[in-house]
């Protein structure tokens, strides 16, 4: 079974009587354990299809299927327990509590969970996933005491702390400069690794160079999709 299958997904908006046509038909599945890039250009509809696919928008019409589970059209507050339970989020401007230090950041998501987990065992897995992310000597600094990259890595580790499926990564290079956009890109490259499904939403074709698949969107369609060189490589490699 896929983790993701999208059918026929269209989105339009609607102002005043125009509408806008967004998305129009996309189809595609993605399967556990895939490091895919959604890429296109500023308008191109890769933004409003990520929403969708993380269940903070809903399509105009189509399905969409999160493991095996029709989620498309789900009410508010079931689309957040799938979100919280199924979905982790990093973006491009971290979205880090300031006045908070790293470790509570982390821990945040674990008070909309059902897993009742007590203080104790929520700060013992926020400091396994601060270590995972290599932040174990920064837990208790505040985000303006990091640095970008750093405050990243925090973002990244509250996106983890539920142990999601698939993680969405929207822009998440933007505000970092180029040496401290490798480091997180090899980041993703090592969750991926151990079994994290990453969709990476981005303009960059460099970005992008990191995943495994690049879907192309254009205009609201797909018009294309590439494997990238890990996966280029390992296809040589073979009889």
């Amino acid at each position: 079974m896929n983790l993701i299958e999208l059918q026929d997904i269209n989105k339009t908006y609607f102002i005043g009587e125009m509408q806008v046509p967004v998305l129009k038909g996309i189809s595609l599945s993605i399967q556990h354990g895939e490091y895919v890039a959604l890429m296109g250009a500023s308008g191109s509809g890769k933004s409003t299809l990520m929403n969708i696919l993380g269940c903070l928008d809903r399509p105009t019409s189509g399905k969409y299927l999160l493991e095996g589970e029709d989620v498309g059209y789900a009410d508010n507050d079931y689309r957040a327990l799938v979100r919280n339970r199924k979905i982790g989020f990093v973006f491009q401007s971290f979205n880090l509590l300031p006045r908070t230090s790293a470790i509570d950041n982390v821990t945040m998501p674990l008070t909309y969970t059902n897993a009742k987990l007590s203080s104790k065992e929520a700060k013992k897995r926020a400091v396994a996933m601060l270590q995972r992310v290599g932040l174990g000597d920064r837990m208790n600094h505040f985000p303006s005491q990091l640095s970008g990259g750093q405050q990243q890595r925090v973002a990244i580790a509250r996106a983890l702390i539920n142990h999601p499926p698939v993680l969405f990564a929207d822009e998440p290079t933007g505000n970092l400069d180029s040496k401290t956009s490798v480091e997180v890109m090899q980041m993703f490259e090592e969750l991926n690794k151990e079994g994290i499904t990453i969709i990476l939403v981005t303009h960059s074709a460099e970005v992008a160079g990191y995943a495994k698949r690049t879907i192309q969107i254009k205009d609201g369609i797909i018009i294309g999709g590439i494997f990238g060189k890990n996966d280029a490589e390992e296809g040589a490699q073979k009889p």
